[in-house]
């Protein structure tokens, strides 16, 4: 028997009654294929957007035909994405405000009234945990649409908290290294999950399998300690003398008399309680941090807009969407290495610039060269991505240096938050193809070199000293920063582990 299915928009088989719960063994192996119809067999006649990757396996059971996600109702698949990308903004904007925050309250004691990195970061893990494990028992696609919602505030967490936390336990020499190493787990995990999705063909399960994970980050926070320099910025002196002498202990270095003296870090913390309650408008009330948070926020967009675009823009590769996912996990190891060395050789901001532009250069390019000529078309998307995630990996480590201790989490979820605006409306550009073919590339291009551009316009933070205040960051244009913390963490350097800050 021979059959073909009606087809929406989206190039899904169509199905009011979102039986064809085992469509996927029919149309997704060769031509001839048994299972939609006991002891029949059946001639599939595929259209070639299914080659794709719409069905890439025998045993993939179909979200979108499990809830009837097809013809008149195909949004809903994309509307998903949406909602997802709306809590991960949500979450960033929600983390970074409160990671800052310290609630000065009758009994301080009381464990629900504070806040801080370490304590963000664990209500992160477990909410992207339960939320996640949720998802995958849904029971309708309204409920699955708000765990998904949730599950994108929840990740936003880490890509808010993590990186400044442990930048701050860090000197200048190994901020470097550690950052980008940090990354290269990210990229590791973009890798797995290709094999993840190959393997594991039921939603259900596969969603269970990459949020499971959680789980070791969750019983790793016992070991994660909450930023000393942040505590002395908000008056908790004690917590951060046992941080720093739990330190001195781990690495088996012995501590002055007078080096952790409570009265020389009460001195500090004295100086340095300049915003105890931080807000967004932080960013904005001074020049410099205004104009660091503009050339950011205009950077930011700038970096996910291209690196979306160039992912929705990769049909020169010829792979389905396993091998893609792979490969472009495989460019961003030498793409982080190269960062790793740039930003120690010539600066995070001409590498900032330099990956932005390299960027704007392979859409550019992309748009002269004809789809015929694969071989080309593959070789630049490749490189694209390369110069793309480059530029991710900087501007995470550049915007966690340029932001004061008190305001890091503020100003990384004020600029994540733009960002995502940016992935959120990438898509939106490929339908400019209908006015032509070439303008998608040239507006993803065109908005990369408006940010390389607009880097150049950054201090420059290689070899500088983590600001500790906003004071700090006022002062800097026209003198070094002698913050009270840095001080203290600087004598502290050989006792501890840090060789300068």
């Amino acid at each position: 028997m021979e059959a073909e299915f009606p087809r929406g928009g989206s190039g899904l088989p169509c199905s009011s009654q979102g039986t064809l719960q085992e469509a996927p063994e029919a149309v997704g192996g060769g031509n001839s294929q048994r299972g939609l119809f006991p002891g029949t067999e059946v001639s599939i006649r595929r259209p070639q957007s299914l080659e794709r990757g719409l069905y890439l396996c025998k045993t993939l059971v179909c979200l979108s035909l499990q809830w009837d996600l097809v013809c008149e109702r195909r949004g809903l698949n994309r509307v998903a994405s949406t909602f997802f990308f709306l809590g991960v903004l949500v979450g960033a904007v929600v983390f970074g405000y409160l990671s800052d925050r310290w609630s000065e309250v009758a009994d301080p004691a009381q464990p629900l009234c504070r806040f801080g990195r370490r304590r963000l970061l664990l209500v992160a893990y477990v909410s992207a945990l339960v939320l996640g494990l949720t998802s995958a028992a849904s029971v309708s696609y309204v409920m699955f649409a708000i765990t998904r919602t949730l599950t994108g505030s929840a990740l936003a967490g880490f890509t808010i908290i993590v990186l400044p936390l442990e930048l701050e336990w860090l000197d200048v020499e190994h901020r470097v290294v550690a950052g980008t190493l940090s990354s290269t787990f990210w990229t590791a995990g973009t890798m797995l999950l290709a094999l993840a999705g190959y393997l594991i063909r039921d939603w259900r399960w596969l969603l269970m399998a990459v949020t499971l994970p959680c789980v070791p980050g969750i019983l790793s926070i016992w070991w994660v300690p909450e930023s000393a320099r942040w505590l002395l910025t908000q008056g908790r002196v004690e917590e951060a003398q046992r941080y720093l002498l739990h330190c001195a202990r781990l690495n088996g270095r012995p501590v002055g008399e007078d080096s952790l003296s409570q009265e020389a870090l009460n001195r500090v913390s004295t100086g340095e309680q300049v915003v105890p309650r931080p807000s967004y408008l932080d960013l904005f009330r001074t020049p410099q941090i205004r104009h660091i948070s503009l050339c950011c926020m205009v950077v930011w967009f700038a970096v996910n807009f291209s690196y979306y675009g160039l992912s929705l823009d990769s049909s020169g590769l010829r792979l389905n969407v396993y091998q893609t996912q792979l490969l472009f996990g495989a460019v961003e190891l030498p793409s982080k290495l190269m960062v790793c060395l740039l930003v120690r050789r010539v600066g995070r901001r001409l590498t900032q610039a330099g990956t932005l532009l390299g960027a704007a250069l392979t859409f550019g390019i992309r748009s002269l060269v004809s789809s015929e000529a694969s071989s080309w078309s593959t070789a630049l998307v490749v490189m694209g991505k390369g110069f793309s995630e480059a530029a991710f990996t900087t501007v995470y480590l550049f915007t966690s240096e340029l932001y004061p201790t008190v305001l890091r989490p503020t100003g990384m979820g004020l600029t994540a938050l733009v960002g995502r605006l940016g992935g959120s409306l990438a898509p939106l550009a490929v339908l400019l193809d209908g006015v032509w073919l070439s303008l998608p590339k040239l507006v993803y291009g065109g908005i990369a070199l408006l940010a390389a551009c607009t880097a150049l316009l950054l201090p420059e933070t290689r070899q500088a000293q983590l600001p500790e205040t906003i004071q700090d960051v006022e002062r800097k244009r026209l003198a070094p920063i002698h913050s009270g913390i840095c001080v203290i963490f600087k004598a502290l350097s050989r006792t501890l582990f840090l060789n300068e800050f």
